[in-house]
């Protein structure tokens, strides 16, 4: 008899552990990381495109210097932010990772309009190869992001939802950052459209 409550209690303990959602958290923080490192990769994938782009618009375009420099510091500034998981846990670190891509953005943003000014720049077959590549980037950046922003929900969905919040709570599984629109006041309102002058 005392040999089929151990037993017994052995098999309810082991449903309450399968309910209280530990593997659950760990299968929500391995999306996360998943996810987060394929965001990472598609940032990389766009830094080291942007020196070949500098240099292309450096030959034709040598005298947009002070675009060109912004572009060469955002991405040292970039590539210089020290990417660990860590990160994903510090919403002040996290939101300086997104300054500085904003920055990068920004800047990379600047140097288009820059290419638009100089016709032969833009019949440049290198200048149009990366600059396809570059749009084809900002893509995946953006699917990449998306995909985390995702996982982050769920992760956190299941950290501040009953009883699963228990668990957090218990084995110390914080909410998670995400990516939040840094201009929402601005993006909030439709421009203003004057086709009169």
């Amino acid at each position: 008899m005392n040999r089929y409550l151990k037993w017994l209690a052995i098999a309810v303990l082991a449903s309450n552990l399968s309910a209280c959602g530990y593997n659950e958290f760990q299968n929500k923080d391995e999306a996360i990381k998943g996810a987060w490192g394929e965001v990472v990769n598609q940032y990389q994938r766009r830094a080291d495109l942007i020196p070949n782009l500098v240099n292309t618009v450096k030959g034709y375009a040598s005298h947009e210097r002070e675009t060109l420099e912004a572009v060469t510091k955002a991405r040292a500034s970039a590539t210089s932010f020290q990417i660990t998981p860590e990160v994903l846990n510090d919403p002040e670190a996290f939101k300086k990772f997104q300054q500085v891509q904003g920055q990068l953005s920004s800047a990379l943003s600047r140097l288009m309009v820059v290419a638009e000014k100089y016709p032969d720049l833009k019949a440049d077959t290198s200048f149009r190869d990366l600059q396809s590549q570059l749009e084809g980037t900002e893509n995946r950046i953006t699917v990449a992001r998306q995909r985390y922003i995702q996982a982050v929900q769920e992760y956190n969905v299941l950290a501040r939802s009953f009883p699963t919040n228990l668990t957090a709570m218990m084995f110390h599984y914080q909410v998670k950052p995400s990516f939040m629109v840094e201009n929402e006041k601005a993006i909030s309102s439709a421009p203003t459209v004057n086709f009169g002058k």
